[in-house]
């Protein structure tokens, strides 16, 4: 089986059709709603990621997912990324378990390194830290969800000595994900550790992340992980129209102008042309845009190309409007998501009776 999903990182950029930008207000009342619309549709997993820059609202991920906790009722609600290196363990787990008591066992962690470094100087971190923080951190989130009271010590943080970290979590153990953006060494650090692994995935040809993935299972099955926690997901930008055409229609001056603007503070924002897009938008491209038919059977090339047993489609960004975000939520939903778990769970009862 596969979970699809939706995330955002509330992004606050300028529509290119309208020329209007949001304001903050707006952009989380948006959120919600994306919440709620992906919930409604019948999505398995809505998720926020965390940026800490004046053009996104979303430096709190686990207060913006509460929010949304109240708007729903069943869709699973994951930090997109967490940055787990410039944050503190301790306080990660307080609050994602505080979100699983609201959602009623609905929360995940999605821990990073974090590919925007912004956090680092607004929270006292040196980026020559930047795969040590990680590490430790990691293993004190870990320590902490499985253990309670829990002793620990390290370099990156005062120690813990019988530590109650409460409250504790619906869920037993509560989820985490590490999010990789497909270097070899993280996705081994994912193995080893035996949690289910997130791949980025942005542009340039589905297989150019084998190796990373392939790594990856290598390390769990070494460490002893079974071969059905080797989770592997994809977070990918997308987008879903009624036909092909609208679909990329939409989608390419908003993210042409995302990747002009989202990025101008890293000094690496760059153009797009549509030429370029519309390459990426072939079957042999990362971003999963098109119509229905095209959306899924882009979605089935990663699952051959990779095994996933998730995909998440980051859908809004670079300004598409609102109207038009829900519309490409609410397609995934009801018309891409149900015949994937129908082709895939024919597959698989086809395979159960070979």
């Amino acid at each position: 089986m596969i979970e699809i999903g939706a995330l955002t990182f509330g992004e606050i950029t300028t529509d290119p059709v309208t020329g209007e930008t949001p304001t903050a207000l707006q952009r989380v009342r948006d959120t919600i709603e994306q919440a709620r619309v992906a919930d409604q549709a019948g999505l398995d997993v809505f998720g926020i990621g965390e940026h800490h820059r004046g053009d996104f609202i979303a430096s709190a991920p686990a207060v913006l997912l509460a929010g949304a906790a109240t708007a729903t009722e069943r869709i699973r609600l994951a930090s997109t990324v967490t940055v787990l290196s410039s944050d503190d363990p301790v306080r990660v787990y307080e609050q994602y378990a505080t979100l699983d008591l609201l959602s009623e066992g609905r929360a995940e962690i999605m821990a990073g390194r974090g590919s925007y470094t912004e956090s680092f100087p607004l929270f006292g971190y040196s980026l020559a830290d930047y795969d040590d923080l990680f590490a430790e951190k990691l293993d004190l989130l870990l320590r902490i969800r499985d253990e309670n009271p829990v002793s620990w010590s390290g370099r990156t943080r005062a120690p813990l000595d019988h530590a109650d970290v409460a409250p504790r979590a619906l869920q037993s153990p509560l989820p985490v994900w590490q999010a990789v953006g497909g270097t070899p060494a993280s996705a081994v650090r994912a193995g080893r550790a035996g949690l289910p692994m997130m791949v980025a995935f942005l542009v340039g040809p589905i297989p150019a992340h084998r190796q990373a993935v392939q790594y990856y299972r290598a390390a769990a099955a070494q460490a002893g992980v079974p071969e059905e926690r080797q989770r592997v997901g994809a977070s990918v930008h997308g987008y879903v129209g009624k036909t092909s055409q609208s679909a990329r229609d939409t989608m390419f001056p908003a993210f042409s102008r995302g990747m002009r603007e989202n990025n101008h503070q890293r000094g690496v924002g760059f153009d797009i042309p549509r030429r370029g897009f519309d390459a990426q938008a072939s079957p042999g491209g990362m971003p999963v845009v098109g119509s229905p038919q095209e959306v899924v059977d882009k979605i089935l090339t990663y699952r051959q190309v990779y095994g996933i047993d998730r995909i998440m489609l980051q859908m809004g960004f670079g300004g598409v409007s609102q109207r038009d975000h829900l519309e490409a939520i609410e397609l995934l939903g009801t018309e891409v998501a149900p015949v994937l778990r129908r082709e895939l769970g024919a597959a698989a009862g086809r395979e159960d009776a070979a």
